[in-house]
Formats: C-alpha cells, structure tokens, sequence
C-alpha cells in the first residue's frame, strides 16, 4: 500500500491587535490539530514594533512546523479604513515570511471558508467553531476566537486542495487565474 503523503497547512486570520494561527496535518482524508494560537500585539506600542512582532512570530512557527502550504483569510474591507490598512499590512509581513520561506499562500474569503468548514457559507461564527472543534476531534472550541479562525482557515484549505485560482494575488490586478510566478523579484 502506497504512503500518503502528510500535508502541514498553516492558517492565518490576520490582524494587528490580533493574529490568530492554526497549524493541521492532513494525511489522506484525516486532518490532525497539531497547534494553534495568537500572536497579540499592545495597542500603545509604534505600528512598525506591532509588524514586527507578527512577522517574528511568524518566522518562528513556519521554522518550527515547515508547513507544506499556507492559508490566509481575505481581507473584508467594512467601513473603518484604517483598521483595514493595518490590517492589510499585518497580512503583508506574514505572506512575506511564507515567501522568504517559499511556502505557496493561498486565500479565501469568509464565506469560502464557512462554506468548506460547515458547508454553509453564511454559517455563524459559533457554528464554524464547534465544526472546527468537531472536525479536528478536539475536547473543547479553541479559544480565544481568533485561534479558532485560524484553523478554519487551514481546514478550509485542507477541504478545498491547492489550485491556482485560491493562489493569493495582489488585490486581483492580476486576476486569479493564469497568474503564477513563484521565483523571487520578477
């Protein structure tokens, strides 16, 4: 019998205040927690040293874990723009540090990852979160929220497979489809 091969998937829900992570296994059609989290930064500490500390964390998780691929939530952009622009940079260092480790991200929206965690995609918050828990076969929710969203993310990748249309793109001046270019500056 063939082995199946294990995919480790990373699953960011960024943030600047709050970078939630979720770390899954996938082998075959099993997924397995295997960690998950928050990168908290202070809200009076400058906006450069709150990047940093997201991007060092980062570092640290993808030389501890070597996932195979990563997952990050889409930005929603609502009414305050400006925690959208930090918001979008903390997405940013992350995607960076994926690069600079050549691990391929992938994005999806909110409804894409309800839709692949509960098979609805206007599910409720708490309704992604106990399917999380019951999909990785954990005792309890993870928590805090932010955690959780971050292994929904990754599952959502795990659910959904690698294709070149959930490849991340640079706000779709690319368009998704077609547009792949995986060396580094060109």
């Amino acid at each position: 019998m063939a082995d199946i091969k294990k995919q480790v998937i990373i699953g960011i829900d960024p943030g600047y205040a709050i970078t939630g992570y979720g770390i899954v296994e996938k082998s075959g059609n099993q997924l397995r927690m295997v960690d998950y989290g928050v990168i908290e930064t202070k809200p009076k500490t400058d906006f450069e040293i709150r990047l940093l500390t997201i991007n060092e964390h980062i570092r640290s998780l993808l030389e501890i874990y070597k996932p195979d691929y990563m997952a990050v939530e889409e930005l929603f952009l609502s009414r305050n723009t400006t925690t959208a622009i930090g918001t979008a940079q903390a997405r940013g260092v992350v995607i960076v540090e994926a690069a600079r480790a050549n691990i391929p991200v992938y994005e999806f929206t909110p409804g894409q990852i309800k839709l692949a965690v509960t098979g609805y995609g206007k599910a409720e918050k708490n309704q992604v979160q106990m399917m999380v828990q019951r999909l990785l076969g954990l005792r309890e929710i993870p928590k805090p929220d932010d955690a959780a969203d971050g292994l929904a993310v990754a599952i959502c990748l795990a659910n959904t497979g690698v294709t070149a249309s959930g490849k991340a793109v640079a706000g779709y001046q690319y368009g998704r489809y077609g547009y792949s270019n995986r060396t580094p500056y060109g």
